[in-house]
């Protein structure tokens, strides 16, 4: 293949970068409409393929089953587990070129010049070296970088120096490694807090022979140069215009949130009763304080905060009183309303200066900690479905008590550096696999250098597909302002891949894929094998070429498979919809009939309302005269009873007269 061996010239990360711009990947958010002259299935590989190298493992969560296009693009992301970087990128193109082999013939503008790169970078680098030996440091000199060839053709830059800057600089893996850094070096400190945006390793506040500091400080991690930011803290709400200075803190936490960086918590000169949430927006350099809803947990430092979706989980700590704690709280970004959680269980110990991270949006871990007398090594989760606490069994290399830790996720691998036991600081540099739960030791320092010391901070960044960690201070007997880099091998990685038989207790824990999220894990075992095929075929090249072909072949015939069934599924839930329209539809007729009808009752209820007031009307007139109709009656009852005793009065006198006139006579009186 003549067009495979020219474009195998262009090293990698560049080949990768020009194939996915070829391949319509170039800018901004990929999109599937951009690589439409390639098949469904073959896109969506693709796809996949291009996240998984410039994003990095898929943690984002699933999105719904209605919407088969976003789902089989998760899906094909997903499927590649925790593929290396450089992985995915050889497999991208090896996909490209089966499908389009004369592809890099196509694209005119990529061209190679190594050397003109060198001549630009070499002046650059020796007078970096000159400045560094007059403040008595040493600077690495630029290595000459092998790349091997694949399939075992030379490649044309495979004899040039390559210089690189920045993390670029750093060649060597599971090692870490002072750079050369330029700028103002910030003051040495403990206990602040640290975030990346934008390529940049924010560093605000911390501690400094016992007091508080408000400063922010930025390290540019393309070119590794320091840059104080004059940052402002509004007087009052967002609206006002008044500015003030940021309080001085420590033991706080910085988070990224969309384009803005959140700083929750922390110890203070004057603590307030909750804790504090501030904003600080990089476009204004303006710190605001937050108005949150809810009961939020009393003001603490040392404590944990945890980034899951869009909530914060804040977990113990140590509060003003220096009381250590170890409830859990949760704040919802969105609503800004905070939720007091309760969950079942053990919970760990009250403790403070622990360390926390989240496994497959689902686990949360804290590991490590210290009270006032006692440093521990112990492991939490806690399942954040069934909010519940849980103490798995550790495996591996079990890691020794410790506290002022720092920890930091990369894909499903979690390192933990520096922390001190009460008696010295502690060396080796871990990795758990959150998966298995088996811990690994990446490397180890060696005498009282920052990495060995409590409070220093950690985070990572990628620099042409590769991840780096990187350190800032600490304190060991003496604070740090230095900063050292980690290029991670991944080791864990190809070690958890390669483990067979039984899973452990621990791995049934902490699943790398969640069944409550409906997945199909068929289609992800499937697809993970496939992949690991196509990687590992490194015999002779035409025979890989087919077997590639075969297992790319399989591969398809599998997002065929799901495509039918997120089409048959999507088909089931129209008809549904139809459905229901119509039972809608007929509902909504029958309460209109139903109206009606009501309304029909009603004016006849309220023609018999008017027909009883009526009567009551009539029955009230009825009643007036039936009692007018009585006195009558008791008038006549009256006027009889005297027309008797009238009569009666008459004719008694009638006869007394009658008695009085015949004595009269006999008497010899005259009649009268």
């Amino acid at each position: 293949m003549a067009t495979a061996r020219a474009s195998s010239a262009l090293a990698y990360p560049e080949r990768f970068y020009a194939a996915a711009a070829y391949a319509g990947f170039g800018g901004g958010s990929p999109d599937l409409s951009a690589v439409s002259r390639f098949q469904n299935d073959v896109a969506l590989l693709l796809y996949g393929l291009y996240q998984q190298a410039t994003v990095g493992p898929c943690n984002v969560p699933k999105p719904r089953a209605w919407n088969p296009v976003e789902h089989s693009k998760w899906t094909s992301w997903h499927g590649l587990g925790n593929m290396a970087t450089t992985e995915a990128m050889r497999l991208f193109v090896k996909i490209l070129e089966e499908e389009d082999p004369a592809w890099y013939s196509r694209v005119p503008d990529l061209t190679v010049e190594p050397s003109v790169d060198v001549e630009i970078l070499k002046p650059k680098l020796e007078s970096a070296t000159a400045s560094a030996s007059v403040n008595g440091d040493s600077v690495p000199e630029a290595e000459t970088k092998t790349i091997p060839a694949e399939n075992g053709l030379p490649l044309e830059t495979q004899d040039k120096d390559v210089v690189a800057e920045g993390l670029g600089s750093v060649g060597i893996y599971d090692q870490w490694v002072a750079p050369s850094v330029s700028g103002a070096q910030p003051k040495p400190r403990y206990a602040h807090g640290a975030a990346v945006l934008y390529e940049k390793m924010y560093i605000f506040g911390g501690n400094h022979n016992g007091r508080y500091l408000n400063d922010l400080q930025v390290l540019d991690l393309k070119s590794l140069t320091w840059s104080k930011v004059e940052a402002k803290a509004l007087a009052g709400s967002l609206d006002s215009s008044n500015t003030a200075s940021v309080a001085p803190c420590a033991g706080h936490s910085l988070v990224t949130w969309q384009n803005k960086i959140l700083s929750i918590g922390g110890h203070t000169k004057d603590p307030s009763e909750t804790i504090a949430v501030k904003e600080f927006d990089p476009q204004t350099c303006l710190w605001s304080n937050l108005k949150t809803y809810g009961q939020p947990p009393i003001s603490r430092g040392g404590h944990s905060v945890t980034l899951v979706g869009n909530v914060l989980i804040i977990f113990g700590g140590e509060d003003g009183k220096r009381s250590l704690l170890n409830d859990l709280h949760m704040l919802d970004l969105e609503s800004m309303t905070w939720d007091d959680v309760e969950p079942i269980g053990t919970p760990p110990s009250p403790r403070s200066d622990h360390a926390a991270a989240c496994h497959a949006d689902r686990y949360l871990l804290i590991f490590g900690g210290g009270s006032h007398a006692t440093c521990f090594n112990d492991l939490h989760v806690l399942d954040l479905e069934t909010m519940e606490w849980s103490k798995p069994k550790q495996q591996g290399v079990i890691p020794g008590p410790r506290a002022g830790h720092a920890g930091i996720t990369v894909g499903e691998n979690w390192f933990i550096a520096g922390g001190g036991n009460n008696k010295t600081g502690v060396s080796e540099t871990l990795v758990l696999n959150m998966a298995t739960l088996v811990w690994t030791v990446v490397t180890t320092v060696q005498g009282r250098l920052p990495l060995a010391s409590e409070g220093l901070s950690l985070v990572t960044s990628t620099y042409k597909g590769e991840d780096f960690l990187v350190s800032f201070g600490g304190y060991n007997g003496r604070y740090s302002n230095e900063v050292y880099v980690l290029k991670p091998s991944h080791i864990s990685d190809l070690q958890s891949r390669m483990i067979d038989g039984p899973v452990s207790d621990t791995a049934a824990i902490l699943p790398t894929t969640d069944a409550s999220r409906d997945m199909e894990p068929e289609f992800e075992i499937t697809q993970d094998k496939k992949i690991k095929e196509i990687v590992m075929d490194n015999g002779d090249p035409e025979q890989a070429t087919t077997r590639n072909q075969e297992t790319l072949g399989q591969l398809v015939e599998v997002l065929k498979t799901e495509k039918e069934e997120l089409e048959a599924t999507l088909n089931r839930e129209q008809v549904q919809t139809l459905q229901l329209k119509q039972e809608l539809a007929e509902a909504e007729s029958k309460n209109t009939e139903l109206t009606k009808e009501l309304q029909s009752v009603r004016g006849q209820l309220a023609a018999e309302q008017s027909r009883c007031f009526k009567l009551e009307v009539d029955v009230a007139e009825l009643r007036q005269k039936l009692q007018a109709m009585e006195a009558l009656e008791k008038e006549v009852e009256l006027l009889r009873r005297q027309k008797a005793a009238s009569e009666q009065e008459a004719l008694s006198a009638h006869q007394r007269q009658s008695s009085g006139g015949v004595w009269g006579w006999l008497a010899g009186s005259p009649p009268a």
